[in-house]
């Protein structure tokens, strides 16, 4: 929590650079915050890779929402997002900004865990830190911190030309100076141990979680095993043993009633499956499953594992481990889901297609499985119902790149060559692609007729221009 404290706390005073007027911090107002709470959530949309699948994200927001459901009234409205990073951390930035990185959400083993870590930082929120830490920093100017904010920030991105950058940049700032103003003090972690032990019970989440989720964060060294782009002295976090003790002491206070409370984990379960099958690094995902005792499998387990075998191209090893989990959980609309999805990919129409169609029964809202759904339509020349089910996956993830592709070539082949254009354009700037998103913004121009294709248009130009300014 500490090492993704201090990149927030320096990012924020790198987005106050806009104003290079504003060269001292002596108060900061709430208005102040939710401010740069905007700035820094539109800044990290841009820069960093979001996961857009709404199992994943309408998950992590019910357990942010639980927790802040606990807490006193808030001045701000909570945002979560989940970052697609291997990190074991989650951070809150004033105004109400939540993040949660897929590493945590991988490595923690239960909901009340994650439930732990949310309260931890919300309470950072709650109390102000960020801000009071700010205004301690009224007698430093703002570009004496340039280096190590920009550093910090661009070494969590993980390409080679961003870690090149960070580690330059850190070399020429006034590092081991800023670090002292920047990371949160003792006291501030105390405290947030404190305050958010509390919101984690009255959430009804299970006590003992916060002071074991500490400690696997300690073993695992906080997530920095494999992830060298962040600054080693991000890893440090003195007084930890002492801050597990604290709340060992005071859970131990708790009525036996409150130590009893826990949080269905079944969820989560899911949640962690699919992280581990598409989002988590596949080298570290194999072995993890390599390791694991076959007898131990479960069928999230099998359905994850032919998820990593897939990106990994290892098609027979996939389609055992597709039917081992369809095996033992053929009537789970997830496994239905995932394992029609790689037949379907892999050109097994005949198989993929009951698979997800059964999976279009027992979860007719599930975006990615009416993705597979009308693609399947498509294939079969359905144009106007292919078409119709993929628009309702656009409403659900309206930022997702192969989605617009899909549905821009279903377009093309029914004959609409504005929209097929107009939705490729849109799959181009949501790829980063500008080259491709400028040509196929020319050709709908070029075939735009309507008012309402000539305001579709205007809307497109629009978000080329917000993407091409990131």
């Amino acid at each position: 929590m500490k090492h993704l404290a201090l990149i927030t706390a320096g990012l924020m005073l790198w987005l106050s650079l806009a104003s290079p007027a504003q060269a001292l911090f002596t108060e900061v107002t709430i208005a102040d915050e939710a401010e740069m709470g905007r700035e820094f959530h539109q800044k990290i949309s841009k820069s960093m890779p979001l996961v857009e699948d709404p199992m994943i994200t309408d998950y992590v927001r019910g357990v942010v929402q639980r927790v802040v459901d606990a807490m006193p009234p808030q001045p701000f409205r909570v945002t979560t997002s989940v970052i697609r990073n291997g990190s074991m951390n989650a951070f809150a930035v004033p105004g109400g900004y939540v993040y949660v990185l897929t590493g945590l959400l991988l490595n923690l083993k239960t909901e009340d865990e994650l439930a732990a870590v949310i309260s931890h930082e919300m309470a950072h929120v709650s109390q102000r830190h960020v801000a009071k830490r700010m205004e301690d920093m009224e007698l430093a100017t703002i570009g004496s911190y340039v280096g190590l904010i920009a550093g910090a920030f661009l070494g969590t991105g993980g390409g080679d030309n961003s870690r090149n950058l960070g580690q330059a940049l850190m070399m020429t700032s006034q590092a081991g100076a800023a670090t002292a103003f920047l990371v949160y003090t003792k006291a501030n972690e105390v405290e947030a141990d404190h305050v958010g032990l509390t919101y984690l019970v009255d959430a009804g989440y299970r006590p003992q979680a916060m002071a074991e989720t500490f400690e696997i964060m300690l073993d695992k060294r906080w997530g920095m095993t494999g992830n060298k782009s962040l600054p080693s002295y991000l890893s440090t976090h003195p007084a930890i043993a002492e801050r597990i003790d604290y709340l060992r002491t005071r859970t131990k206070e708790l009525s036996p009633q409150v130590l009893k409370q826990r949080a269905d984990n079944s969820e989560f379960l899911r949640v962690q499956a699919v992280i581990r099958g598409n989002l988590s690094d596949p080298t570290a995902t194999l072995a993890y499953f390599e390791s694991k005792p076959t007898g131990e499998f479960s069928c999230l387990d099998y359905m994850a594992h032919g998820m990593v075998l897939s990106r990994v191209k290892k098609k027979a090893e996939a389609a055992q481990a597709f039917d081992r989990a369809l095996a033992c959980g053929g009537n789970d609309p997830l496994v239905l889901r995932e394992a029609g999805g790689f037949f379907f990919r892999n050109g097994n129409f005949e198989k993929a297609e009951p698979l997800l169609k059964k999976a279009l029964v027992r979860n007719p809202r599930d975006p990615l499985t009416l993705f597979y759904n009308a693609r399947l339509l498509g294939e079969q020349k359905q144009y106007e119902q292919a078409i119709s089910t993929m628009r309702r996956v656009v409403e659900e993830v309206p930022h997702d790149a192969e989605v617009h592709y899909h549905l821009g070539r279903l377009l093309g082949e029914s004959g609409d060559l504005f929209n097929a254009h107009l939705h490729l354009a849109y799959a181009a700037i949501y790829n980063h692609d500008t080259k491709q998103a400028r040509f196929h913004t020319d050709h709908a121009t070029g075939l735009a007729r309507t008012p309402d294709q000539k305001q579709a248009l205007e809307q497109l130009t629009e978000t080329m221009q917000q993407h091409s300014d990131s």
